[in-house]
C-alpha cells in the first residue's frame, strides 16, 4: 500500500517533547503519515521512557503515545546540536514543544523566534498555563491541573476526592494541540498563512469543566461527588445485583422513566408519584428511589438485569475491569485490534478511533532512543566523519 495514500503524507513533524501531552499530539499526526521526528536527550531521552518497565521492558506510556516516529538524539545546548535542529526546522512543516516555562525562550525556538526567518512554518507550544499571565512561569503535571481545575473536587465518593484514573488534562490538551495543527495545516493550505498554534493544559481541562462550571455559577453550589450517580440525573449508576456484580445504566428521559416503572420495577405508580415526577424531583429525592432501585436488582442476577433493561429499550453495562475491556467483543468482531513493533518485540495495539474510509492506517514501530539519528543527520548532509565526531562529543 502506498504511503502516499496518508492523508498528511508529505508534512514533516520535528518535536521537542516529552511526557504525555505533545507525544499524543503527535502520535496522532503521526497516525495519518505525517513523518514526526521525535528530539530527545543523548542517553536517556524522553524521560516517559523510563515511567515503568511493563511492555517487554518498556514504558506503558511511551509505547502508547510514540508508533510511527522517527528519533533524532540531540543536545541542544552545543552549538552543533542548536544548528542542527534548525536545519531540521528549515524543512518543517509543524514544530511543536512541551519544553519547561521559559526554556524554549531561552534557547531560540519560541514560536516567534522559529518563524522569523521560516514564515511558513506552524509552531506548536503547549504548556502548563500559558505562555503569558501570572502563572507562565509554573511548571505543571496532569494531577495537579486536575486540581486546579476543579476536576478532584468532583472525583470521588462524599468520603473523598479521587484522582481520575487516565491523564485527562495530558490527553486534553493533545487532542487540542493535534486539531490546532491539523486547523492551521488546512489554513496554511487554502490562505497561504501559518498561525501558531498554543494550548495548555489548564485551558484544555477548563473546557472539559464546561458543565460543572455552568452548574455552579448558576446555581450557588457545585455538584456533589457521588462515586457513579450522576449530579442531575437520577436514577443513574452503579447497582449491586444478587450475584454481587455491579451492573450500571441511567434513566435519560421520561419513556424510559415510564418503562423502568412498569416493566422493571413492577411499579407502575411511581411514575405519578409526586417525588419522582420530573427529573429535577427524582434527583432531590435520590435516597429514596435508589432504595427502591436497589431492593429490585438485589433480587436478580446481573445477567438478567441486563436482559430484562436491554429488552425495554435501556441502556445498561456490567462493569468491567480492564482486563475485561482488553477482551471486549466490540473491539474483537470490529477488527480494532492492530500490531506494533517496539525494540525487540511485537505487542498489540488499538487502531485510532476515527475511521476514514478507503485510507490506510500507519502503525509504524516506535524507535529506540536515537535510533534515526544517523540516517537523519545524513540526510541533513553530515558526513560519516562528523556523525562519529558528535557522537563521540555527546552531542547525538
Amino acid at each position: 500500500m502506498s504511503v502516499q495514500r496518508y492523508p498528511l503524507a508529505g508534512v514533516t513533524v520535528v518535536s521537542l517533547e516529552q511526557a504525555v501531552a505533545a507525544p499524543y499530539a503527535t502520535r496522532q499526526l503521526a497516525d495519518l503519515g505525517a513523518r514526526v521526528i521525535k528530539v530527545e536527550r543523548p542517553g536517556g531521552g524522553d524521560f516517559a521512557r523510563r515511567y515503568d518497565t511493563t511492555v517487554h521492558g518498556h514504558s506503558s506510556y511511551f509505547v502508547w503515545l510514540n508508533r510511527s516516529k522517527e528519533s533524532l538524539t540531540l543536545d541542544l545546548k552545543d552549538p552543533r546540536g542548536h544548528e542542527i535542529l534548525h536545519d531540521l526546522l528549515d524543512g518543517a512543516d509543524v514544530f511543536v514543544q512541551n519544553l519547561a516555562p521559559g526554556a524554549a525562550a531561552r534557547l531560540g525556538l519560541d514560536a516567534a523566534t522559529v518563524t522569523g526567518r521560516r514564515p511558513n512554518l506552524i509552531p506548536c507550544t503547549i504548556s502548563g498555563y500559558g505562555t503569558t499571565g501570572p502563572w507562565s512561569d509554573r511548571k505543571a503535571y496532569d494531577l495537579l491541573v486536575q486540581c486546579q481545575t476543579g476536576l478532584v473536587s468532583l472525583t470521588g465518593t462524599p468520603e473523598g476526592t479521587a484522582r481520575t484514573g487516565i491523564s485527562v488534562a495530558d490527553i486534553a490538551a493533545g487532542m487540542y494541540a493535534y486539531s490546532g495543527v491539523l486547523t492551521a495545516l488546512y489554513t496554511r493550505a487554502t490562505t497561504g498563512e501559518a498561525h501558531p498554534v498554543e494550548v495548555s493544559l489548564f485551558e484544555a481541562l477548563a473546557e472539559w469543566m464546561g458543565q460543572p462550571a455552568y452548574y455552579t455559577r448558576h446555581s450557588g453550589a457545585q455538584p456533589p461527588r457521588l462515586g457513579t450517580q450522576h449530579a442531575t440525573i437520577a436514577p443513574y449508576g452503579t447497582y449491586t445485583a444478587a450475584d454481587g456484580r455491579d451492573v450500571l445504566f441511567s434513566i435519560q428521559n421520561e419513556r424510559e422513566w415510564v418503562a423502568l416503572c412498569a416493566e422493571f420495577l413492577r411499579r407502575p405508580e411511581l411514575v405519578d408519584d409526586p417525588r419522582f415526577a420530573t427529573g429535577s424531583d427524582r434527583v432531590a429525592h435520590r435516597e429514596e428511589l435508589n432504595a427502591v432501585v436497589t431492593e429490585r436488582v438485589g433480587r436478580s442476577g446481573s445477567d438478567e438485569i441486563l436482559k430484562d433493561l436491554e429488552g425495554i429499550g435501556i441502556a445498561c453495562a456490567g462493569v468491567n475491569d480492564v482486563a475485561a475491556f482488553l477482551d471486549h467483543p466490540v473491539l474483537a468482531a470490529r477488527g480494532r485490534w492492530s500490531e506494533v513493533e517496539v525494540p525487540g518485540a511485537t505487542v498489540e495495539a488499538l487502531l485510532p478511533p476515527a475511521d476514514l474510509a478507503g485510507l490506510p492506517v500507519r502503525m509504524d514501530p516506535v524507535p529506540a532512543v536515537g535510533e534515526h539519528t544517523e540516517a537523519i543527520l545524513t540526510e541533513l548532509g553530515r558526513t560519516a566523519e562528523e556523525v562519529a565526531t558528535l557522537r563521540a562529543d555527546g552531542v547525538v
